[in-house]
């Protein structure tokens, strides 16, 4: 068929805390492509069975496969409507690891992959790079309200949870749409 390169979506939802019966917590922070994934519903699984075919595809057609596993969708108008109770309320965001990806910034993220060749299989977590609280350090943060889960590596003082780290050193993503420009 010729095709060379294949950016396929899936979730954060992999991670298995979004979707879980009751409260969960993760295995570690932050979240990083490598986090041994355990998702509880069906949703997630069937993400996570995709990230696996493509995987294969890639291996026995010898082409690109980028996976993103996508965070929240926020669009420009959620910045007033749903960030005030998000950051009224933090442990709401916990199923999404409190972080998000601006509509915007997801689309740079596409054309970054789709511009970016030869790195076989990948897998990249597409979220923005803050952390979707206010007044401590994401560390401080996620020991007060996570205390029993390790962080196993040192964070930014805003890095989000969900790290986009791979994201931002292989494909060189640059945020532009951090959600502290549009809440006041």
């Amino acid at each position: 068929m010729g095709i060379k390169k294949v950016i396929i979506a899936s979730s954060e939802t992999v991670y298995g805390v979004c979707f879980t019966q009751g409260d969960a917590d993760y295995h570690a922070f932050p979240l990083e492509e490598d986090y041994a994934c355990d998702p509880e519903d069906t949703y997630a699984c069937s993400k996570l069975c995709n990230e696996r075919v493509a995987q294969t595809f890639a291996r026995r057609y010898g082409i690109d496969i980028y996976v993103f596993r996508i965070g929240n969708v926020t669009q420009p108008e959620d910045y007033s409507n749903k960030f005030p109770g998000y950051l009224a309320d933090p442990p709401s965001r916990k199923r999404n690891a409190w972080s998000y990806i601006d509509v915007r910034d997801l689309g740079q993220m596409c054309h970054l992959g789709v511009m970016k060749d030869g790195l076989g299989f990948q897998v990249f977590n597409a979220v923005n790079d803050t952390i979707t609280v206010q007044g401590c350090p994401t560390e401080d943060f996620l020991r007060s309200v996570c205390p029993k889960v390790p962080i196993t590596r040192r964070m930014g003082e805003r890095e989000a949870p969900l790290s986009n780290r791979k994201m931002r050193e292989v494909l060189g993503f640059k945020e532009e749409h951090d959600w502290r420009q549009y809440v006041g």
